[in-house]
């Protein structure tokens, strides 16, 4: 019976269990689409390795994998930065704290959940390519699960619901709102006039300007989306996790949308 002890299972080992899933699953959605899941792969496929050469006694293969993982907690602090920094976020968002969204991930005890308001995004696809065929200069942040609040203090708080015009004449060039930002909500805009924080990195490539580095910074902190419309050009960027993408068509954008909003 003693070799079988390992097969013991308590509400302790199920409790255990289900955090890891948790965790590996929230991980997961930090670094779905960008470069991060191929360094974790590659981190994964090294240590294989190192077992492998300890297990084939492979001595001087293994000390040289061996000195690389030891110092691969601090290393992996380094590679992931921003992913680590976005799951503190998540964690330490006030939507997770919020009655509304507590009972929401407990709905099979059948509470009353109030319904969710969902972005019109047809509506915002539309606003954008109007913006754009004028030259009209706008960048605009969806919020979502990382509470946006640290930066809406930069600007003016609105509770806007989005209307077919509502967003072209926030961003009018003469209009008393049109610098700086705007945060989306569901189908509010929560706020107007706000600075984000610019990224730094080295590599966005050069023709890019303020409005782009701005719509990078907020993505690399948080799970936002942005979408910047260029004055210059009136090219349409869509921006998450700190990648850029070319918008060509509206049904590119909208299935962006339609895809990310629905994760």
């Amino acid at each position: 019976m003693d070799s079988l002890s390992f097969l013991k299972f308590n509400f302790v080992d199920a409790i255990d269990i289900i955090l890891v899933g948790l965790l590996l699953f929230y991980f997961y959605k930090l670094v779905k689409g960008t470069v991060a899941i191929n360094i974790f792969l590659g981190i994964v496929i090294i240590y294989l390795i190192f077992q492998l050469t300890l297990t084939l006694e492979m001595n001087v293969l293994s000390n040289i994998l061996g000195n690389f993982i030891s110092v691969g907690f601090f290393a992996l602090i380094v590679v992931f930065q921003q992913e680590i920094r976005k799951f503190l976020l998540m964690i330490g968002s006030t939507n997770y704290t919020s009655r509304k969204s507590f009972l929401k991930y407990f709905n099979f005890l059948n509470f009353e959940v109030e319904k969710e308001i969902v972005l019109e995004i047809l509506l915002l696809v539309d606003s954008c390519f109007n913006m754009s065929k004028e030259k009209t200069g706008a960048i605009i942040v969806i919020e979502q699960s990382n509470s946006l609040e640290f930066v809406k203090s930069t600007g003016d708080k609105s509770k806007i619901e989005i209307t077919p015009q509502i967003i072209e004449s926030i961003f009018h060039k003469n209009g008393p709102l049109h610098d700086g930002a705007i945060i989306i909500k569901g189908n509010t805009i929560t706020a107007t006039r706000i600075i984000l924080p610019v990224s730094d990195s080295n590599s966005i490539p050069k023709k890019y300007g303020l409005r782009h580095r701005a719509g990078i910074g907020i993505s690399e902190k948080t799970d936002a989306l942005v979408i910047v419309v260029s004055e210059q050009r009136g090219d349409i960027t869509y921006i998450k996790d700190g990648n850029l993408e070319k918008i060509s068509s509206s049904k590119k954008l909208k299935e962006l949308l339609t895809s990310d909003l629905s994760d």
